[in-house]
Parts: structure tokens; C-alpha cells; sequence
């Protein structure tokens, strides 16, 4: 594990986006004494809200970063996936000016159309939400680069943000966020499901809280894998209960559907360990 390098003097940071990622990047960059130079967004409004807490900040529209660009060590794109393309190829950029992604799942070949920068990935192994505070010492970032300029630059400025930080490449990093898709965002999406299950019967869903508690603390804690702590009638091919469930699921075909499909998926698991 690393831990947290002051870098003297700070960067200067150009950040493109005003989102969730953007926003939570801007206050952590903020924190660690880097100077934000502009913040460009299709978005003015979440733009000038994120710049008016940072002193000599630069709000800019994105027709005026096609016709210049103020000068800065690094350039974030915190857009989304969908965007960077063609962001690269509208934007004025410096020749030699280190641009870099946020995303889980772009190659770095990304900035194969344009060759005047020095292509980079920052990535931030963490889900982003408004109002919520993150511990950036504790978030896993992960920097890519086309040349070893970029990457110096891109550890030196991950470093000052967090305690753990590594180098990888687009093939693992691709394969890191999927499984960061599985374990956050599709285990959002269940939980929603049971919370959904259980008003409909007049429950709250703070019933289930120490359940998903110790789910997820016994699946961290397992030593090999979390298909070793599995519980439930799937598992134990309880057909009369999953039956039972099924039927309960009727008005609810998609999740009737969700429910058999994961219920076959924990089987094979198990009948592969």
C-alpha cells in the first residue's frame, strides 16, 4: 500500500465534465492543493456551481474549448464513456498536453485519433453519488499512459490523492470494472428490487439492513471466494420454496425472470466448487 505524496508545487488541472465523477474529482483535487485552471462542460450551470468554490476558476463552454485551451499539466476528462471520442477530436488541445480519462471500461487506444496528446487513464475504482463523502486516501486508482512523461505525471498526481495506487493496463482494467459492475451497481439494482418487494407488502426495508450487512461482511471475509459463504434456497435446491417464490413473482415477470436465471447461475457455482 502507498501512501499520500504532498506534490510541491501542485498541479494545474483542466477538468472536462460537471457530473457526479467530475464533482467528486474537483473536491478531491481541491483538498489535495492542485489548482484548477477551467472546468468545461456542455452543462454551465453544475459547471459555475463547482467553480465558484475554487479561486481564479475558469468556466468554460465547450465551443470555446474547440477554439483555445488555457494551459495546464493535466487534462481530466471525468465525461461520459460516449463522450471522450469525440471530445478528443473537438477540443484545441496543446501539443504535448497530458490528457487523461476516467473511465472503467475505454482502451487507451482512445487517443489513437489524437496523436498530439499524451494519452492517459485515471480511474477511480469507486461509485459516485451527490451528497455522499469519499475517502479518496482509501479509493483505489488505477493511471494508464501512452508515453512514460504521461505516467509519471499521472502517478504524481494519483498519489497525492489516495494511498493505494497502481498501474494497469486497458485488457485488466476493462475486466475490473466488470467485475465492479457485478459487485456495486447490479447489487444496487437487487437491493432496490427487495426494498420494492417488501413495500408492496407494507415492509421497511431497514429489515433487511443487518441481513446485507452480514452478507457483504461474511463475502469480504470468505478466504477464497464468495461462492463459499452462499446460503439460500438455490443453493441448497430447495425446489419447493424457489417454486413458491416464482409464483409470488407473477405480476412481476422481469424479476420473476431475474429470480430464475440467478437462482440456475448460484447452482452452477456451487456444483462447480
Amino acid at each position: 500500500m502507498n501512501t499520500i505524496t504532498k506534490t510541491s508545487p501542485p498541479l494545474t488541472i483542466g477538468v472536462f465534465g460537471a457530473g457526479r465523477v467530475a464533482s467528486a474529482l474537483v473536491s478531491a483535487l481541491k483538498a489535495a492543493g492542485h489548482y484548477i485552471v477551467f472546468i468545461a462542460s456542455r452543462s454551465p450551470g453544475p459547471a459555475a456551481l463547482l467553480a465558484a468554490a475554487l479561486p481564479g476558476c475558469l468556466v468554460l463552454s465547450m465551443e470555446e474549448t474547440a477554439a483555445a485551451l488555457p494551459a495546464a499539466e493535466v487534462y481530466l476528462l471525468a465525461v461520459p464513456d460516449a463522450a471522450v471520442a469525440s471530445l478528443l477530436t473537438t477540443v484545441s488541445w496543446p501539443a504535448g498536453a497530458v490528457v487523461a480519462h476516467t473511465a472503467g471500461a475505454l482502451p487507451l487506444a482512445v487517443f489513437e485519433t489524437v496523436p498530439q496528446v499524451r494519452g492517459g487513464v485515471l480511474y477511480p475504482l469507486q461509485t459516485f453519488s451527490p451528497g455522499r463523502a469519499i475517502d479518496w486516501s482509501a479509493v483505489p486508482l488505477f493511471v494508464e499512459a501512452a508515453t512514460a512523461e504521461a505516467e509519471d505525471r499521472l502517478l504524481t498526481l494519483a498519489r497525492s490523492l489516495s494511498r493505494r495506487v497502481a498501474l494497469l493496463d486497458s485488457g485488466r482494467r476493462l475486466r475490473l470494472h466488470l467485475g465492479a459492475v457485478f459487485a456495486s451497481n447490479f447489487t444496487n439494482h437487487l437491493l432496490g428490487v427487495a426494498q420494492a418487494l417488501l413495500a408492496g407488502a407494507g415492509l421497511s426495508f431497514e429489515l433487511l439492513h443487518p441481513l446485507v450487512q452480514e452478507t457483504i461482511s461474511k463475502a469480504l471475509a470468505a478466504q477464497s471466494s464468495p461462492f463459499e459463504v452462499q446460503t439460500g434456497p438455490a443453493v441448497r435446491h430447495d425446489a419447493a420454496t424457489l417454486a413458491a417464490h416464482e409464483a409470488a413473482l407473477a405480476a412481476e415477470p422481469a424479476w420473476q425472470e431475474l429470480y430464475a436465471r440467478l437462482s440456475v447461475s448460484i447452482q452452477a457455482a456451487a456444483a462447480g466448487s
